[in-house]
């Protein structure tokens, strides 16, 4: 009984084919545990019988010496940089988040509970109760969670545990600190107010003086901007909070309320209005409606603090009387947190771990050790709370029930299980093995009564599992089913989708999750509220985003105003071409054109023929036709004057109803107006002669304006005489027409001004010269090179119109794109505004809430469908005391009157507040939308006529026309006369009551439109279904854009909403108030609120994939979050997916449909590596209640004496490194712990990569060597980068704040600008905020634009010009001593020991003296070995180089003990260093071994990892050893080349066979050219960035990287490779010699000896130094006495480490020696006790 349950098989486990397997091991423990038994019963007896005893004592006695066994763990934690901020902070910010709202509540809700009593005076502490941190958070989770709802409270509080919040609130810390340099030198409104002594003296005070304000950060340190800033005055508590108005700040009551007295008196000289304190976006403005006052304060302070009620309250009267705005910013300023309330302090300079990131363990490959030998660390001693679960099932025997049984035999059990661990993991398994393997790993979760907890267990602790897995004996039902599904979507593919939308695995991180599920939660709370039932939620999540893809065309086609140039299916030009589409399916060169007689593409080109951009297009599309370019080319002409004129008569429209009409440019003045001209005699030419000759005229007009010019401009205006010459030479052989005959007679005029009608109709009067390409619009800026991308565009839409044969040779292609996509007219706010830049305002919460001005909104329909739903719903934002409002109001209504059916109207009045009584118009407008519903099909009708009335219009406001009470008579006469009979008309329009009440609610709506969309007063806007569109001047909508927005709108958005609203089944809403009216607002809150929501539009039809045996399955009735996923658990993505699902399943408790999807196929094993992902616990405090640092990741079960390599998988925009850790994480091996439970390894949170692309907006090309400086208003400059060629893609490092993204001073300047106000030009922008307030990090789009006149200069094209002005590394000016740090990408700042260079040589006898230019090195290391070899590296150029010496490294990769090490041996040796790194980019290939991203930090990022100061730099490998001056290198002459390498030796006979250059593909592709070594070599970054080189190469690596079989050797075989592209200068041989290629014969002359692995004896590194560089021996003494030397002098107690809870014995092992110890490792990997066991299960 006892065996079957501790010694069990695993499920369906079938018999082993091998011996050693499970039976074997059985049997062995059932001996084991027998002779224990007889060792109690006989006194110890060696065994019973004489095999099985010898046996057992073998067993025993090996098993012995380790007794006293201890439990093995890894535990990794990563850690903010920052000290912890206050937890109740963090959850104010979180609620903000979600609604704003929400922190003005929950702020009240603080107050209230923190001051009761708010007649105490300021300084007094009003402590109420205290509690522990655990009931603080419990405190602020109910609050929160009474303001968000059940749904929202669970991620309320998993986003609190995560501190997700945290970055929020250190970027208003930099604010404060910055409000209070600001004031510390002046504070001029003080100066004219009374103070108190005590602010006085502390704003006269220096700003050196810790006591009163906080000192300037360290500018190297991108953290120290977000530092709680410290207290004025030291942190009493009357200034723990503080007023800026940006004139000063206020430290007291007294002080706010003198200052709140003058503002009401705006004549004082003593206050400025123009200089008030900036407001960004993310501010938390009172919403009093006071947003447009003159004057604004910002209130730094945490409420729990007493003076922020005192404040608070004040600043809040003042913003309901819209005296000012009030922003608060929620800081604790250190030295204030006694004086705050207890809740207010959990968390505050706390440690904080983080959470969101995964670990990997993965098994490293030894085939060359690798491993430091010097020193084995013994371990982090101290008390562990958790262990490693010994109930686990290892290989079938479960070990905590062994142990309860016999305790006594506990050491031979563990030393037993840790065998079977490290047994148990093989890099390699037999094919037979691996063939079912997925689908036994299918079949063991799905049949798990936990199947998600089980798919963790086994991606993350697969090398453990995969023998038991592999034993499984697999159900051919499940089997059918996985290989049904993979016949419809490929093996091992992952996919995940939450509501349908599919999530970037590549990027999804758990903070991003948690925003998308948060927003699918707030959209189904959203939902609820408007009484639609719970049951239909779902659906209406579902509804797939709409495809910004696949744009709206706009639909040209005319007989009358488009003219072709060529048509391909009818001219003879093309009679040779063929006619088989399907060639458009095949092949062929990059480049290259497929000729295929068939109208495909249609560009048209609409242009102005008398002006210099017209004539420029036009000679593009000639130059197009006559190089049989496949397109059909034609062009829409337009005269820009007509155009001018007709918008003029469009502005004075407002004529009395009845007068007569003329129409608009009939009386253009063709002597004036060439353009008309042109079209009149084209159009002649063309009636008279034929299309052929008509374009002829127009070439010929353009060539005489470009053979006229004298001047050398490129934009010649067209003159009279250019046209009287061109028509009169056409004309010369034809039936004579005098021009002069043609003007008199207006022949073709109308037609002229009709073909420029035709394009305002079209929406383009503004947009000349554009392309059309089958309906898409090319605006004027690129229009010139528009024709060959956007053919390019075109062709995968036909080629997959072909392929699904819906194009075949009798299709219509214009026909086939217009009438599916084809609107009439084109507005780019309406159809071409990306969804990132358009605002989306819901709804739902003012229609939920029954606010007031949307209660008594009523609507304007067309008349006679007032009683019909109404999809579209309009809200028009006007103030027609204007024109431009009156004519929006005008255009709207013929738009309602023109009979559309799917939308309606309502109006609301944004007029300017500084109006002391309403206008007539808008009291007339007010009474008739208020008309009964019996007489509303009259009121639309009534405006328009009323709108028409030049009685009515001219005299408002009134003047000197006629008087109020002739007008009222003239509009109610209208009103009766179209039968708009209102009681007491009159009265509502002039009594004064009514005046009162239209004011009234005048005011009310601008504080709705202020409050919801942010609207200004006197702001005109259309706002449909939620999305806003700001009128501006000359962008007005007209009827046309109405429906055209209608048609958009309800396609797009609204259509999907309005079937699913169609189809629902009320339950909570009585059958009358089903009205159309309560339909339509249903309809327009809805689409709103899912308008506002951010996700991806991409869906995948899971319900096609079978689930019967094959998925996990979870249905959850009425929860409004389904995923779906497709799975393959034994991949790297799954092991990331798969805590993400568990999270989602234990928080949310989400409906599931998860189809595993394993490979088919593996011929390795799919995972190499343990896996763990960090997510808090719900349990985050000690067993006192105390906040705990946070989550960490606990690896338990390892393989004892495997060698492991740690990795992390971090968020995208995190960049960390690692701060704590005794052991070489590079090289794991947990048997070498010795007597440590536990290896303990911290990473801290470094930097935020601030990611974007940058492009110029007319041509999408990327600016390549761009120069962007990243900083803040007080250092502007912190850091630098270029912008790659690569997608435009740049990377800055950063941290939370408010930062100031620039373009460097120099050439960057020179050409370009941002885009934005002045654009182009020398008053253009320069610098846009950034702001960085969460760990995710949105990629920043960044436009520029090149100023007027140097649209074609380059960055890079000036040969003479350094790439921007910042100064050379090595040139000592005052200002490159600042740059030095500042153009660091992310490093600790330049380091050097001494100025003067006077130099120790490290053996104490002398000192070498350098001089000269700086000599640049960099190098790389990973794990403790080659730290070790970088050392010596390093004694060996400093030893033989005589000239400063700056060392470069990659800092990703260093261990702390390096790092630390680093600045006292710069101190010893005099040399200076930096420490960079870059990021990986997301959209670049990556690499998933250590040792192959290293190889590719050595080559694909030289351009961008270095700071732009530096202009040359070599690169020496860290195992190498330099016997030569280096300044020797750096100053050779490489021929203007981008790199410089030393090709390998070939003199090593004996390794002709593994020289692979020299045959098959290598030796074809070099063409003669040497293959290079990649150990050593130099790098002009100068001319390397200048060339593009870095760019280049990622191209080359991105297209080869992708094969797993290119690249072997990523980093030498990328330049070898590319270098036909990116030059190589060839060193001379002597430059690196290495054994393994070279022979001894020239070892002699080596200038540098490299340690090569050698493929044909592998012997390790270690051995090979000592035996073949004899001076090797003694560097590496030096430096390990060194190292002794400065460990033992400067020895760090982690009490002074922040955050650190490890024990002080732990550090202190770092310094002993246990010469007992073996610090080798075996490479057979082959133990003594499990051979022993090998040969005892043969026995048996």
């Amino acid at each position: 009984m006892f065996l079957s349950k501790c010694c069990r098989p695993p499920m369906n486990w079938k018999a082993p084919r091998a011996a050693g397997a499970m039976a074997p091991l059985c049997f062995m423990l059932v001996l084991l545990l027998m002779g224990a038994s007889g060792r109690e019963g006989r006194g110890g007896a060696a065994g019973v019988g004489g095999g099985g005893g010898g046996g057992m004592g073998v067993v025993i006695g090996l098993a012995a010496p380790v007794s006293h066994y201890q439990s093995k763990n890894v535990n990794v934690a990563v850690r903010a940089k920052w000290a912890g901020t206050s937890i109740l902070l963090e959850a104010s910010e979180l609620l903000a988040k979600e609604r704003k709202d929400f922190f003005w509540q929950f702020l009240e809700l603080q107050i209230a509970a923190a001051h009761p009593h708010q007649g105490a005076a300021i300084g007094e502490q009003e402590q109420v109760f205290t509690a522990t941190d655990q009931e603080c958070v419990q405190q602020i989770v109910e609050q929160g969670s009474s303001l968000l709802g059940p749904s929202l409270s669970t991620l309320f509080r998993l986003s609190l545990s995560l501190r997700s919040a945290s970055p929020k609130v250190l970027l208003y810390q930099q604010l404060a600190q910055e409000s209070l340099a600001a004031a510390a030198p002046h504070n001029n409104f003080l100066s004219h107010t009374t103070t108190t002594p005590n602010s006085e003296s502390v704003l006269n005070k220096e700003e050196t003086d810790p006591q009163h304000f906080t000192p300037k950060p360290n500018v190297a340190d991108r953290w120290s901007i977000s530092k709680s800033p410290v207290a004025p005055n030291g942190g009493t508590s009357s200034f723990c909070c503080w007023v800026d108005t940006s004139s000063g700040i206020l430290l007291q009551e007294s002080e706010l309320l003198d200052w709140l007295k003058l503002i009401k008196k705006s004549s004082s000289p003593d206050v400025d209005k123009k200089q008030q304190p900036e407001i960004f976006e993310f501010d938390h403005i009172y919403p009093s409606g006071s947003e447009d006052a003159d004057f604004s304060a910002v209130l730094y302070g945490s409420y729990g603090v007493p003076c922020f009620a005192r404040f608070h309250s004040l600043l809040v009267a003042a913003s309901k009387q819209r005296e000012i705005v009030y922003v608060v910013r929620p800081v604790l300023p250190t030295g204030c947190k006694s004086k705050a309330d207890t809740c207010a302090r959990v968390g505050v300079d706390q440690p904080v771990n983080l959470g969101g990131f995964g670990v990997e363990l993965a098994l490293k490959n030894m085939e060359y050790k690798a491993i430091d030998d010097s020193e084995v660390k013994k371990g982090d001693i101290g008390d562990e709370t958790l262990s490693e679960d010994l109930g686990e099932e290892v290989r079938g025997f479960i070990f905590s029930k062994l142990l309860e049984r016999k305790p006594e035999l506990a050491g031979e059990l563990l030393t037993f299980r840790d065998h079977l661990l490290s047994a148990g993991v093989a890099e390699t398994m037999n094919v037979w093995e691996l063939k079912d393997l997925g689908y036994q790993t299918a079949q063991r979760i799905i049949r798990a009564s936990e199947p998600l907890k089980l798919m963790q267990e086994i991606n993350q602790n697969f090398p453990n599992l995969v023998s038991s897995l592999s034993r499984m004996q697999v159900n051919e039902t499940i089997k059918d089913e996985i290989v049904s599904n993979q016949q419809m979507l490929p093996p091992g593919k992952n996919l995940v989708a939450i509501n349908g939308a599919l999530i970037n695995l590549e990027t999804v991180d758990i903070f991003l999750l948690i925003d998308l599920v948060q927003g699918e939660l707030s959209l189904a709370s959203s939902i609820i509220s408007l009484k639609i039932p719970q049951r239909v939620v779902r659906q209406f999540l579902q509804l797939p985003e709409p495809s910004e893809q696949g744009g709206t065309r706009l639909d040209f086609r005319s007989t009358e105003h488009v003219h072709y140039l060529n048509n391909i299916e009818e001219d003879q030009k093309y009679k040779r071409w063929r006619t088989n589409l399907n060639e458009l399916l095949m092949p062929v060169f990059p480049g290259q054109m497929r000729s295929i007689r068939k109208n495909l593409f249609h560009a048209i080109y609409i242009v102005d023929p008398a002006s210099p951009d017209g004539l420029l297009a036009l000679e593009n599309m000639f130059y197009l036709h006559s190089s049989n370019v496949p397109i059909r080319f034609g062009v829409i002409l337009l005269s820009a004057k007509a155009l001018e004129q007709s918008e003029a008569f469009k502005e004075n429209s407002l004529i009395e109803d009845g007068s007569e009409k003329r129409e608009a440019g009939t009386d253009v003045n063709d002597t004036q107006d060439l353009s008309t001209l042109v079209i009149r005699l084209f159009l002649k030419v063309k009636e008279d002669y034929g299309l052929e000759s008509a374009f002829s005229l127009l070439n010929s007009v353009r060539l005489r304006v470009a053979w006229g010019g004298e001047a050398e401009e490129e934009n010649e205006p067209v003159e009279m005489s250019h046209v009287e010459d061109a028509f009169s030479e056409f004309m010369s052989n034809k039936v004579t027409t005098h021009l002069e005959e043609l003007l008199i007679r207006d022949a073709y005029k109308k037609q002229a001004v009709e073909s420029s009608g035709f394009v305002d109709k079209l929406g383009l009067s503004k947009m000349h010269p554009c392309l059309l390409m089958n309906g898409v619009v090319y605006g004027p800026n690129q229009v010139q090179t528009a024709a060959i991308p956007a053919m390019n565009d075109e062709l995968p839409k036909i080629q997959e119109g072909v392929y699904y044969r819906a194009i075949n040779q009798r299709t219509d292609v214009l026909e086939f794109f217009l009438s599916e996509n084809g609107q009439p007219r084109y507005n780019p706010q309406i159809v071409a505004t990306p969804k990132g830049e358009r605002k989306f305002v819901d709804l739902a919460l003012p229609i939920a809430e029954n606010d007031q001005v949307v209660a008594r909104l009523q609507y304007l329909h067309h008349p006679g469908t007032e009683d019909d739903v109404k999809p579209v719903t309009h809200w028009l934002a006007l103030d027609i005391r204007e024109s431009a409002g009156i004519h929006l109001l005008q255009q709207a209504l013929h738009h309602l009157s023109s009979g559309t059916k799917k939308g309606r109207i309502g109006i609301l009045h944004n007029s300017k507040r500084s109006e002391s009584e309403p206008s007539l118009l808008t009291q007339i407008v007010m009474v008739a939308t208020q008309s009964p519903s019996s007489r509303r099909a009259k009121v639309v009708p009534f405006l328009q006529r009323l709108l028409t009335l030049n009685k009515v219009i001219n005299n408002l406001p009134l003047s000197q026309g006629k008087s109020e009470d002739e007008v009222v008579q003239e509009v109610v006469k209208l009103a009766d006369e179209m039968g708009l009979r209102i009681a007491d008309f009159k009265d509502a329009i002039a009594s004064p009551s009514s005046r009162q009440a239209a004011l009234d609610q005048i005011s009310e709506e601008g504080t709705f439109l202020s409050r919801v969309f942010g609207l200004k007063p006197g702001v005109d806007a259309v706002i449909t279904n939620g999305q806003v569109f700001i009128q501006e001047e000359g962008k007005y909508f007209v009827a046309e854009d109405f429906v055209l927005l209608e048609t958009v709108e309800y396609d797009k958005r609204v259509k999907p909403v309005e079937e699913l609203v169609e189809k629902i089944e009320w339950e909570s809403v009585e059958p009358d108030d089903l009205t159309s009216e309560f339909l339509s607002t249903v309809v327009m809150a809805v689409s709103s609120s899912m308008s506002t929501r951010s996700r991806s539009s991409e869906t995948v039809r899971f319900g096609l994939l079978k689930a019967d045996h094959s998925a996990i399955i979870r249905e959850v009735e009425n929860s409004p979050i389904h995923v779906d996923a497709v799975i393959d658990p034994l991949s790297s993505a799954g092991q990331k997916i798969t805590p993400f699902l568990v999270l989602l399943q234990d928080w949310i408790q989400p409906s599931m449909r998860i189809i595993l999807n394993p490979m088919n196929s593996l011929a390795d094993l799919p995972l190499k590596n343990f896996y763990r992902f960090v997510i808090p616990t719900k349990d985050v405090y000690t067993a006192e209640g105390a906040l705990t640092p946070g989550p960490f990741a606990l690896f338990s079960n390892m393989p004892p004496s495997r060698t492991l390599t740690m990795n992390l998988d971090v968020p995208e925009p995190w960049l960390v490194e690692s701060v704590v850790a005794l052991h070489d994480l590079d090289n794991i091996v947990l048997e070498k712990l010795g007597n440590a439970k536990t290896m303990y390894a911290v990473y801290e949170l470094e930097a935020l990569v601030l990611t974007g692309h940058c492009s110029e907006p007319d041509s999408n090309e990327p600016p390549r060597g761009l120069q962007l400086l990243l900083g803040t208003n007080g250092h502007p400059h912190m850091v630098d980068t270029i912008v790659m060629a690569n997608l435009g893609y740049w990377q800055l490092k950063a941290a939370p704040g408010v930062w100031n993204l620039a373009l460097a001073a120099g050439r960057s300047t020179e050409l370009y600008t941002l885009s934005g106000v002045h654009e182009g030009t020398d008053k253009g922008p320069l610098t846009r905020h950034i702001v960085i307030a969460d760990f995710q990090g949105q990629p920043v789009r960044l436009k520029v634009v090149k100023k007027k006149g140097q649209e074609g200069e380059k960055i890079l094209d000036s040969d003479n010009s350094q790439m921007d002005d910042i100064p050379p590394e090595g040139k000592k000016t005052e200002k490159n001593k600042f740059l030095q740090w500042a153009s660091g990408l992310l490093g600790l700042g330049s380091k050097s020991s001494d100025p003067k260079h006077d130099i120790n040589s490290g053996d104490g006898s002398s000192k070498i003296v350098r001089s000269g230019e700086v000599i640049n090195i960099f190098s790389i290391a990973s794990g403790h070995l080659y730290e070790r070899f970088l050392k010596i590296m390093m004694l060996s150029v400093l030893k033989n180089t005589r000239r400063p010496v700056k060392f470069w490294f990659i800092k990703n990769y260093l261990s702390p003990q390096f790092k630390g090490l680093i600045p006292h041996m710069a101190q010893e040796y005099g040399f200076e260093y930096d420490l960079v790194t870059y990021k990986w980019p997301s959209w670049l290939h990556k690499q998933s071994e250590k040792q192959r991203i290293i190889w590719a930090y050595k080559i694909l990022f030289l351009d961008v990892l270095f700071p732009l100061s530096l202009k040359k730099v070599i690169y020496v490998d860290a195992d190498q050893i330099v016997r030569t001056d280096m300044g020797e290198l750096y100053d050779m002459d490489i021929r203007g080349r981008p790199l410089a390498y030393t090709p390998f030796c070939d003199n090593n006979r004996e390794m002709d066979g593994y020289r692979f250059w020299n045959q098959g593909f290598w030796r074809d592709h070099l063409q003669g050219k040497p293959y290079h070594i990649s150990a050593l070599y130099v790098v002009d970054l100068v001319r390397f960035r200048k060339s593009a080189a870095g760019d280049n190469l990622r191209v080359y690596y991105e297209s080869l990287s992708k094969d797993p079989n290119s690249l072997s050797n990523l980093d030498q075989d990328l330049p070898n490779y590319a270098q036909h592209t990116v030059p190589i200068f060839s060193l001379p041989q002597q430059w690196l010699w290495c054994e393994s290629w070279c022979g001894n014969a020239t070892k002699a002359y080596a200038k540098t000896i490299d340690l090569c692995n050698n493929p044909m004896t592998k012997e390790p590194k270690l051995e090979g130094a000592r035996r073949i560089v004899p001076e090797w021996v003694g560097l590496d003494e030096e430096a390990r006495q060194f190292t002794t030397r400065i460990e033992s002098q400067h020895f760090i107690p982690p009490s002074s480490i922040p955050g650190s809870s490890i024990p002080v014995d732990d550090y202190q092992v770092l310094h002993e020696e246990d010469p007992q110890v073996d610090n080798t490792i075996d490479v057979t990997e082959t133990t003594t006790t499990s051979s022993t066991i090998r040969e005892t299960a043969a026995e048996l």
